[in-house]
C-alpha cells in the first residue's frame, strides 16, 4: 500500500489503533512523512469527509490536541442498546481461572493473581468487571496502593450462591484427584455464564 495513494485509510487505521490516546499532529506528520501542515490539511480533509458522509459511522474530534475516532453522536442509542444487551457470550478459560483464584482469595490485587496464575491478567480482570462479576473493593496498603478485587452480589446470583460461605470448599494439598473434581466441576459450572 502506498503512503501516498492510500493516506485516508492509513490515517483511519492509525486512528483506531491509537485508541482513546489519539494522535497528535507531530505524530501523524513523523508517520507520513510529511510537514505538520500537510498533515493538518489531510486530518481536516478526512474530518469533513467523514462528517459530511451521513452513510458514515464514525467521525474525527479534537480533544487537547489529540485526534480520536469515533462513533457518531447518532448511533448512541444503538451503542446504548448493545451495551447493555446481555452477553452469550462465554468466559475464557484465562477469565474463569482468574475468577476463581478472587473468589476464594478476596481481596485480591492484580500482582496476586498474576503471582498464582503465572501470567498477566488485565484482560481478564477486565472482562470480568464489564459482565459484572467483580469489582475494585479498596486499595491494598503500602507503596503504589494498587487496587484489590473482589466478587459481586452478581457473581452470587450467577451461581445461585447465598454467600461466599457456600463455595466448594479447598481441599488439603496433595489430594489432587478431589482437587481436579472440584475444579471441573466449578469451571463447568462458570462455562455456563
Amino acid at each position: 500500500m502506498s503512503k501516498k495513494e492510500n493516506w485516508k485509510a492509513i490515517l483511519e487505521g492509525l486512528l483506531f489503533a491509537a485508541g482513546d490516546e489519539g494522535l497528535n499532529l507531530k505524530s501523524i506528520a513523523s508517520v507520513f512523512e510529511v510537514s505538520d501542515q500537510e498533515a493538518s490539511e489531510r486530518m481536516n480533509q478526512l474530518m469533513t469527509e467523514l462528517a459530511n458522509n451521513q452513510g458514515r459511522g464514525l467521525q474525527i474530534i479534537e480533544i487537547g490536541g489529540s485526534y480520536q475516532l469515533t462513533t457518531k453522536k447518532e448511533l448512541a442509542d444503538y451503542l446504548k442498546k448493545l451495551v447493555e444487551a446481555p452477553s452469550s457470550h462465554s468466559l475464557s478459560q484465562a477469565s474463569l481461572e482468574t475468577l476463581a483464584i478472587i473468589a476464594y482469595k478476596q481481596p485480591i490485587t492484580r500482582i496476586e493473581i498474576e503471582e498464582i496464575r503465572g501470567v498477566k491478567t488485565e484482560r481478564p480482570l477486565q472482562t470480568l468487571v464489564a459482565k459484572a462479576l467483580i469489582k475494585e473493593v479498596g486499595r491494598a496498603e503500602g507503596n503504589g496502593r494498587a487496587y484489590l478485587y473482589g466478587t459481586t452480589k452478581g457473581f452470587l446470583d450467577t451461581f445461585g450462591l447465598k454467600s461466599l460461605k457456600e463455595l466448594p470448599k479447598l481441599p488439603d494439598q496433595g489430594d489432587e484427584e478431589f482437587e481436579q473434581t472440584e475444579a471441573d466441576l466449578f469451571f463447568d459450572t462458570l462455562n455456563n455464564v
